[in-house]
């Protein structure tokens, strides 16, 4: 429910200014993130209209609006390079099917960054995906002391910071589990995304890990979040402190992108 604000609010800030000390590679990505989901500006009004309606019939449009076209004269990277954060022992689907979902409607590249039990297991689903065994749950370091804790967490993001300037679009939370020590490396690669201005979805448990930690999310632009029903209504209750009122569903929509900070 918050994904029509969000996107919104990342097309008008992205295509409006760009910050003084933006590189090639930010220019790029925005100029990507305005192609990717209007085409164009003058797309624009037309992505509106199809999400200015509650109609479940324009599902279908705004995902023809927002879905890049194929075009036989791009090369392999041009049609965006995507990464998923998330991938536990537990669970391996969701973040195969979000990297592959990507792929399938059209993104060159697809990387998962998931924990080192459960990337063999995603690289057997398909040779298509780009997978990174370098996130860390509690049980591989409890016999670890605080020192070195800190010095696995900060090789983790090391890790991904090598990648992060590449990436057009991060996805949160799918299969990520609510381990402590990762959720706290997952934090920390938020901001390092937020540094590079680079987009992201949260969905999952990266929901779980933004409800107890606003700040994450809050006042970023390029922030969307996709809750279900369940993952709404804790959003409600953590943040507005009530419960979920469907006679006053648009206000307490308002009420809590107002909280987040996000138009």
């Amino acid at each position: 429910m918050l994904v029509k604000h969000c996107v919104i609010s990342a097309l008008t800030r992205s295509t409006s200014h760009s910050p003084s000390s933006s590189s090639s590679t930010v220019l790029r990505r925005q100029q990507f993130l305005v192609r990717t989901l209007c085409a164009s500006r003058t797309h624009l009004p037309k992505l509106i209209k199809a999400m200015s309606s509650t109609s479940e019939a324009d599902a279908e449009s705004v995902l023809r609006t927002v879905t890049p076209s194929l075009d036989p004269e791009r090369h392999k990277g041009q049609a965006g390079k995507i990464a998923v954060i998330g991938g536990c022992r537990e669970y391996t689907g969701a973040p195969y099917f979000a990297a592959i979902s990507a792929l399938k409607i059209g993104a060159a590249l697809s990387h998962v960054f998931c924990t080192k039990d459960a990337a063999p297991v995603i690289k057997s689903y398909s040779p298509e995906l780009i997978v990174h065994p370098v996130l860390e749950e509690s049980y591989t370091i409890s016999q670890f002391s605080e020192e070195e804790k800190r010095k696995v967490q900060d090789e983790v993001i090391g890790e991904v910071d090598k990648w992060m300037e590449r990436f057009d679009c991060l996805v949160i939370g799918p299969g990520l589990g609510r381990d402590p020590f990762l959720l706290e490396c997952v934090s920390k690669i938020m901001l390092l995304a937020k540094k590079f201005n680079v987009p992201f979805v949260v969905d999952g448990d990266g929901l779980f890990l933004v409800t107890n930690s606003i700040d994450l999310v809050k006042s970023y632009p390029l922030a969307v979040l996709t809750p279900n029903v369940i993952e709404y209504k804790r959003l409600v209750q953590k943040v507005l402190n009530c419960e979920v009122d469907e006679g006053k569903a648009e206000d307490q929509l308002r009420s809590l992108a107002k909280q987040y900070e996000v138009r």
